[in-house]
């Protein structure tokens, strides 16, 4: 399915539709793609499309540095037609100004002094970049006791699920075989924060819906 201007009110209906059964444009895990459309997008979509609006806001709870270091993409917005790839951005090269090294003449007083005061700004501005937070994607499988289980009141009670860290994404119900389904459901975590054994202990202590809990997927970010 392709997208269109999200600058506009059908091209976000598109991304609304886009985004039903998935947490990110492009696989399981952000992308450029998302960063494309992300700042295409502009701000947070109307409550109306809330499938747009859970994606917005997942892609804003990233820093920029965090962003700027996904991967490329294969976006749905089209060009001519076609889906387009988003690349990462350029590789900032600033680093490469920084002459480390001096010359092989012997330097006089005031060459040192400069020396030292690249490389003391050379460290300086090392020591500012930001630290990445390491995160998560997650895929889990929630059983329940037979055909039976209400599921859209058990995916309701497993949202209800709130830590520090911890956002929850699409899902979706996948058969399992004589009428049952199971609720596939997504995630991402930073790693710091949450627990994945105490994450599923939780979802499991929803003992009138749920059998058991598996991780169908787990994938650093």
């Amino acid at each position: 399915m392709a997208v269109g201007d999200v600058k506009t009110a059908q091209g976000l209906n598109d991304l609304n539709k886009y985004l039903v059964e998935r947490s990110y444009l492009s696989g399981y895990t952000p992308s450029q793609a998302d960063v494309q459309v992300f700042e295409q997008v502009g701000k947070a979509p109307a409550a109306s499309l809330p499938h747009a609006l859970r994606w917005y806001r997942q892609i804003s709870s990233y820093t920029p540095a965090e962003r700027k270091a996904w991967p490329a993409g294969q976006s749905p917005l089209t060009a001519g037609g076609k889906p387009t790839t988003a690349a990462p951005p350029a590789k900032d090269d600033d680093d490469d100004d920084v002459d480390l090294f001096g010359s092989d003449e012997e330097e006089d007083a005031e060459a040192a002094k400069i020396r030292e005061q690249r490389l003391k700004a050379y460290a300086d501005k090392k020591s500012k970049k930001p630290a990445l937070i390491a995160k998560s994607s997650i895929i889990l499988d929630v059983k329940p006791w037979d055909d039976e289980t209400d599921m859209k009141e058990m995916e309701k009670q497993v949202r209800t699920i709130e830590m520090e860290g911890l956002l929850w994404g699409a899902s979706k119900l996948v058969p399992v075989g004589y009428g049952i389904n199971k609720l596939q459901i997504m995630c991402v975590i930073e790693d710091d924060k949450v627990s994945v054994d105490l994450l599923t202990e939780q979802i499991q202590e929803f003992e009138d819906f749920v059998q058991s809990v598996d991780i169908a997927a787990f994938n650093k970010i």
